[in-house]
C-alpha cells in the first residue's frame, strides 16, 4: 500500500501540470476560434515593424516650448502608450522640439488620440465615497428607486448633482475594472463623474470641475513643517496656484473644511483616475498647499511629477506619419531562433554525454518548460498585447542554460546521496530535499534581477528581463511539477534502479567527477605531476570513505572473512615448517 501511495503522488502532480498545460491551451482555442488571436506571439518593433508618427507640440497660448516641458511631455505620452497596452513602444525627443513615435503594428485612432491630447489634470469636491468593490447584484438598488435631485445644485459639493443614472454607475463600478480599462473617455468639466483611488481601493462620486491643473504654477516635495517652521521629519507635496487657482481653491477649501469626510476631501483627476483625494483641514488663502499623508520620498516625489505634468498645456499635431519596414526583420528572427535551437542542441548533448538516459528527462523537462513560455506569451499578447522582441528571445535562450542548470543541480545531489549507499528510490528523495532549496534560491535571484531590470530600465532591456523573469517562474513550475515527479518513477522502475549502464546511475560513473557541476562550477583540470599523488591520496582517501560508511553488517562479514583468511594462512605456514623438519631429518 505504500509503494502505491507512493507512486500514486508524482502521478497525481504531473496529472496538475496536464492540467494546467490543458487549460491554458483551452483558452488560446477559444481566442483562435473566435478570431482574437492567431495562435501566435505578437511581435515588436524591431522585427515587425510598424508606424512611425512625428509630432509638433502646440501650446494655447502659443508660447514656446521649453527643453524641460518636452521631456515631461514626453514621459506623459510614454505612461500614456504603456498604460494603453501598447509594449515595446520607441518614444524620443529629436532636434529639440519634435518628438518621434514608434509604434509596433497600426494605431488605432483612440491610442493617436491619447498621444495628441494633453495632460487633463482637474480638481473636483468629493460628493461621496465607498470601497472599490462593486456592490453584489442583489444588494444593488433598482434604478428607478434612486430618488431624483430636488433642486438644482448649488455648489460642487451639492447632493443635487447625483443623479439616478449616477448612482446606479457608482453602485455598480468596480476599481481593479475600472483601472484595468485605461483609455476613457473625458468627463466634461461641468457634469460630476465617478472615478477610483488606486492608492487606498476607494471609489468617489465627485462634483464639476473648480481648479484646472494649467492653474497650477509650481509643484515640488519635501519635508513638512509645523505651524513654528519645525519639520516633522514627514514627507510632503508642495503645491502653488497661480491668481486665478488661488482664488478658486481658496473658495473651494473654504467650503469643503467644515464639512464631514468624505465631503471634506478634493480629489486631484488626471486623465479620468484619482492620484490623490487629500481631506482640508484650513482655509488655503495664499495659493500655497501642502499635501501630507503616508508619504515616502519615492511616493513624493511621484505626486509632484504628476502635478507637474498636469500643469502643461501641451497638445501635439501629428506632422507626418509613415509605415516603417523592421529594423531588425525575419532574418535575424531566422538567426535568433537557430541559436536558440544550437543552444538547445548542446546542452541536450552534454546531457547525455553525463547523464546517459537522464538526458531524457532534461529534454523533456525543456520541452515542457517551452511550451509554458510559449502559451504565456501567446496568451499575455491576446490580453495585454505583451509583444516579442529580439531580446525577449535572448532571454529566453539564456534561460535554456539557468534551466539545464537546475536539473544538473538535482542529478548531482542525487549522486551524492548513491555515492553515501543508498539505493535509486531513497537518494531521489534525499537528492531533493537538497536540490530544491538551491534551486529555488538561484531562481529566486534570477527573478529578483529579472524584476529589478524591467523597472529599472526602458525599451527593449525591459523585453529581455521579462523573458528571463517569466522563463524562471516557468522552470519552478517544470522542476517540482516534471523533473522531480518523474525522477520518483524512474526511481522504481528496474532499468534505472538496477544501474543500468546507459541509465546515467551506472555504480562505476558515480566516482566520475563531471565536467561540469552547476551553479557555474566545473572540473578541476591537473597535470601528469599534479595528478600522480593526488591519485594516491584520492585513493586513499576513497579507501577511508569507503570503510567509514559501511554497514554493522559488512563490517561483521569483512572481520569474519580476516579471520578465516588469518587462519588458513597460519595452517598453511605450519604446514610447510612441518615438511621441512621432516625433510631435514
Amino acid at each position: 500500500m505504500s509503494s502505491s501511495t507512493s507512486s500514486g503522488r508524482p502521478k497525481r502532480t504531473l496529472g496538475w501540470l496536464g492540467a494546467i498545460i490543458v487549460v491554458l491551451t483551452a483558452v488560446l482555442g477559444i481566442g483562435i476560434a473566435t478570431n482574437q488571436t492567431t495562435g501566435a506571439p505578437l511581435l515588436a518593433l524591431d522585427l515587425e515593424g510598424g508606424t512611425q508618427m512625428v509630432l509638433s507640440p502646440e501650446t494655447a497660448g502659443g508660447e514656446q516650448v521649453s527643453s524641460e516641458q518636452m521631456d515631461q511631455a514626453v514621459e506623459i505620452i510614454r505612461q500614456r502608450v504603456d498604460g494603453s497596452g501598447v509594449s515595446e513602444a520607441e518614444i524620443n525627443v529629436q532636434g529639440g522640439n519634435t518628438v518621434v513615435v514608434s509604434l509596433p503594428g497600426t494605431p488605432d485612432s483612440q491610442t493617436r488620440e491619447l498621444i495628441q491630447a494633453s495632460a487633463n489634470m482637474e480638481f473636483r469636491a468629493v460628493i461621496s465615497g465607498a470601497q472599490g468593490t462593486a456592490t453584489p447584484e442583489e444588494d444593488q438598488t433598482a434604478l428607478e428607486d434612486f430618488p431624483e435631485p430636488t433642486a438644482e445644485p448649488t455648489s460642487g459639493s451639492d447632493f443635487n448633482w447625483v443623479t439616478p443614472e449616477l448612482a446606479d454607475e457608482f453602485q455598480k463600478l468596480d476599481c481593479d475594472a475600472f483601472l484595468a480599462e485605461g483609455n476613457r473617455e473625458p468627463v466634461p468639466e461641468d457634469e460630476p463623474m465617478v472615478s477610483c483611488d488606486p492608492q487606498y481601493g476607494m471609489k468617489y462620486i465627485l462634483g464639476p470641475v473648480e481648479v484646472f491643473g494649467t492653474q497650477i504654477s509650481d509643484a515640488d516635495f519635501g519635508m513638512a513643517s509645523a505651524p513654528g517652521g519645525i519639520s516633522t521629519n514627514q514627507w510632503a507635496v508642495n503645491l502653488s496656484f497661480d491668481s486665478e487657482g488661488t482664488s478658486a481653491f481658496r473658495e473651494v477649501t473654504q467650503r469643503i473644511t467644515p464639512l464631514e469626510s468624505p465631503r471634506n476631501q478634493f480629489a486631484i483627476v488626471l486623465d479620468g483616475t484619482i492620484i490623490s483625494a487629500p481631506s482640508s483641514n484650513a482655509v488655503i488663502a495664499d495659493g500655497r498647499a501642502q499635501i501630507t499623508g503616508n508619504f515616502t520620498e519615492v511616493t513624493a516625489q511621484a505626486l509632484s511629477e504628476q502635478l507637474q505634468y498636469g500643469a502643461l498645456p501641451i497638445s501635439f499635431n501629428i506632422e507626418s506619419e509613415q509605415q516603417i519596414s523592421a529594423t531588425l526583420g525575419q532574418d535575424q528572427l531566422y538567426w535568433g531562433l537557430i541559436a536558440g535551437l544550437i543552444g538547445l542542441i548542446l546542452v541536450a548533448a552534454y546531457q547525455f554525454y553525463q547523464y546517459r538516459a537522464l538526458g531524457l528527462v532534461t529534454l523533456s523537462s525543456l520541452v515542457v518548460a517551452g511550451i509554458l513560455t510559449y502559451l504565456a506569451i501567446v496568451l499575455l499578447g491576446w490580453s495585454d498585447n505583451y509583444r516579442l522582441s529580439l531580446a525577449g528571445i535572448a532571454g529566453i535562450i539564456v534561460a535554456i542554460g539557468l534551466t539545464a542548470d537546475s536539473f544538473i543541480v538535482y542529478f548531482e545531489r542525487i549522486k551524492d546521496e548513491m555515492r553515501a549507499g543508498r539505493p535509486l528510490a531513497q537518494a531521489v528523495e534525499y537528492g531533493w530535499a537538497r536540490a530544491k532549496r538551491t534551486i529555488t534560491v538561484s531562481k529566486a535571484v534570477n527573478l529578483l534581477a529579472a524584476v529589478v531590470l524591467y523597472f529599472a530600465a526602458v525599451g527593449n532591456v525591459r523585453g529581455f528581463a521579462f523573458t528571463l523573469g517569466l522563463t524562471a517562474v516557468a522552470d519552478l513550475l517544470v522542476v517540482f511539477m516534471f523533473t522531480h515527479p518523474v525522477m520518483q518513477l524512474l526511481a522504481r522502475t528496474r532499468f534505472f534502479a538496477s544501474g543500468h549502464p546507459l541509465s546515467g546511475m551506472d555504480p562505476s560513473l558515480l566516482g566520475q567527477e563531471p565536467l561540469y557541476k552547476g551553479a557555474g562550477k566545473v572540473r578541476e583540470f591537473k597535470t601528469v605531476e599534479q595528478a600522480a599523488p593526488a591519485r594516491g591520496k584520492r585513493n586513499k582517501g576513497s579507501s577511508k570513505e569507503a570503510q567509514r560508511r559501511q554497514t554493522i553488517a559488512e563490517k561483521r562479514r569483512l572481520e569474519r572473512e580476516d579471520q578465516l583468511g588469518l587462519s588458513s594462512g597460519q595452517q598453511t605456514s605450519e604446514s610447510v615448517d612441518a615438511g621441512s623438519s621432516e625433510g631435514k631429518k
